[in-house]
């Protein structure tokens, strides 16, 4: 295969994967969210100011916790992303309108955080400790099962209770 060829080949590839993205973010379709989730939650080009989220107070095992909301296609891709104060925040709860099995990377996330995935009727999946990336590559981390909710807070802030339940 001549350079030129090659050239073309990568080209057709690149304008494809934009393209493929592109629809993704655009208007996903719910009955693929499950089996087809996005690719991970990484890299943003535009980053929200924290104070920008919507905050709201959910229960974590009868505890309130104030909370910055995640639930629009940009703000879970940016999730706590180059946040170094959460302020009078416990941390952000990410959701989705059906179960997900989109995995999370720390790249450009300042903080180390646990991260709590939830059901849909508030019962923990799984819980992670996460720690910050400055580059690529960086781990994914993965819930063990498809969940509805995940709480991301700083490393710790789940520690102290027994069986994390979700009352969003």
């Amino acid at each position: 295969m001549t350079r030129r060829a090659a050239a073309a080949v990568a080209i057709a590839l690149g304008i494809l994967t934009v393209v493929v993205i592109g629809v993704m973010l655009a208007d996903p379709d719910p009955a693929t969210i499950t089996t087809n989730p996005p690719p991970v939650i990484g890299p943003s080009t535009t980053l929200v100011p924290l104070a920008d989220f919507g905050t709201s107070v959910v229960e974590v095992s009868g505890e309130p916790w104030l909370v910055a909301v995640a639930d629009e296609p940009h703000e879970l891709v940016q999730g706590l992303r180059r946040v170094t104060d959460l302020g009078d925040l416990e941390g952000m709860l990410f959701v989705w309108d059906l179960d997900t099995t989109t995995p999370f990377v720390m790249e450009d996330t300042l903080l180390p955080l646990d991260v709590a995935f939830f059901a849909a009727d508030g019962t923990l999946v799984d819980l992670l400790t996460m720690e910050p990336c400055a580059a690529e590559p960086c781990p994914r981390y993965q819930a063990s099962h498809p969940y509805r909710y995940a709480l991301e807070a700083p490393r710790g802030a789940f520690d102290a209770i027994d069986q994390p339940f979700l009352e969003p």
